[in-house]
């Protein structure tokens, strides 16, 4: 699949401004589902009464609208020209995926919390996945205690070095190292960045109502 970013902010009218070219990226090896981001699920406008719903262990990336949380690595140092909160992995932290604990879909430094859990991704194991990533705010990922994480819902979304162009994901969206550190430095909280993913017929529904780029070799992948 092919993959970009733009910017909303240099032109001050609000239009999309394409940033570099489009990239490549991988997606959940079973494509992608409805997610619980910015846009409401239930908005019948926005998403198709058959439209996929993502769920725990489907496979499946979020498709919607979501904000973009910290950037982490195995580094401790962040990349250099970094401008995002920067996590660094240590042994001890983990993304929670038990769906009973209090601290489903949260990520979480086990020396410090009381372990509630049964389950969980030991976010350092990960090999070079994780050398760098960005947390996307899925199901509530980011804390916020008005907006819960749903159990079952999915959890441990991010942005993460691929392990091959051909080769799906278990939910999150991956690209290579290069393209990966060019857009973590690129990425600028003040601009409060969003990830944008959807299926290229919902895509092209929604193109005028939320007044997106217009979509270039959308067959490509």
């Amino acid at each position: 699949m092919k993959g970009g970013y733009s910017d909303t902010s240099a032109t001050g009218d609000e239009k999309w401004r394409p940033v570099g070219g489009s990239i490549s990226i991988v997606v959940g090896r079973n494509g992608l589902g409805w997610g619980i981001g910015v846009i409401p699920l239930d908005d019948a406008q926005v998403r198709s009464a058959g439209d996929p719903v993502k769920s725990k262990g489907d496979g499946k990336s979020p498709s919607g609208v979501f904000a973009l949380g910290t950037a982490f690595g195995y580094a401790s140092e962040p990349l250099q020209g970094l401008k995002m909160a920067y996590l660094n992995l240590t042994p001890s932290i983990e993304c929670v995926d038990d769906p009973g604990s209090k601290h489903y879909n949260r990520i979480v430094d086990r020396s410090v919390v009381a372990l509630d859990w049964d389950s969980s991704e030991h976010m350092r194991d990960a090999g070079e996945s994780y050398r760098w990533g960005v947390v996307v705010d899925h199901n509530g990922t980011v804390a916020d205690d008005a907006n819960p994480p749903k159990p079952g819902g999915g959890s441990c979304v991010f942005l993460h070095i691929w392990h091959s162009h051909d080769q799906g994901t278990a939910g999150c969206t991956a690209m290579s190292q290069a393209n990966l550190a060019t857009l973590i430095t690129w990425l600028n909280p003040a601009s409060k960045p969003l990830l944008i993913q959807l299926p290229q017929p919902a895509y092209e529904r929604l193109i005028n109502r939320w007044m997106l780029p217009k979509l270039t070799n959308a067959s490509q992948r």
